[in-house]
């Protein structure tokens, strides 16, 4: 846990993809992450919770909203929702909305929980190029920068379905690993 308290980027399996992860607090950390994944700083990166509870700290969650998310999480969805005052300006979109993830995914629950706080999430792969599937690849790619990666085996999945909660009706942004028939009702 010391990697992540004192700002490195440490990679780890989730039930979508291996993941690359920082402390959503510490801005170079924030920046350290941008700059591995090749991508605008101020593009915010979608952050795991623990649990429902934590997400209610960073996203106002409607009681329409808690049961939807009650059936579907832990799991493979990026939960997109108004952001709280508790969530650091990096994180945020200009709209001040977060994509909130609670994986089914117990390293990445694990590291969460011993942070104590949520963690920067994106996927271990750079851009136009296809999502990293172990440990030996990402090590070989883009180990560079990574202080610490986790190996949980090989990973052959999907992307997050991302569900925007941010409107009057659940909008799907992109269909991927979770389920959206019957989800949605």
């Amino acid at each position: 846990m010391g990697v992540l308290i004192e700002g490195g980027i440490v990679s780890y399996p989730t039930d979508t993809y291996f993941a690359l992860g920082c402390d959503l607090f510490q801005k170079k950390a924030m920046e350290k992450l941008a700059l591995i994944k090749r991508r605008n700083p101020r593009k915010p990166f979608a952050f795991l919770c623990a649990d429902l509870a934590d997400v209610a700290k960073y996203a106002i969650v409607s009681n329409e909203h808690y049961r939807l998310m009650r059936r579907i999480l832990p799991g493979p969805y990026t939960i997109v929702l108004e952001a709280t005052r508790l969530v650091p300006r990096t994180a945020l979109t200009r709209q001040r909305q977060v994509g909130v993830r609670v994986p089914d995914a117990p390293i990445a629950i694990a590291l969460v929980r011993a942070l104590g706080r949520p963690l920067a999430t994106t996927s271990a792969a750079l851009p136009g190029e296809e999502p990293l599937t172990d440990a030996a690849d990402i090590q070989a790619h883009i180990g560079h920068g990574i202080d610490l990666i986790l190996d949980g085996g090989v990973t052959l999945n999907q992307p997050s379905t991302v569900i925007d909660l941010t409107g009057s009706m659940p909008v799907v942004l992109r269909e991927g690993k979770g389920a959206i028939q019957g989800v949605l009702q």
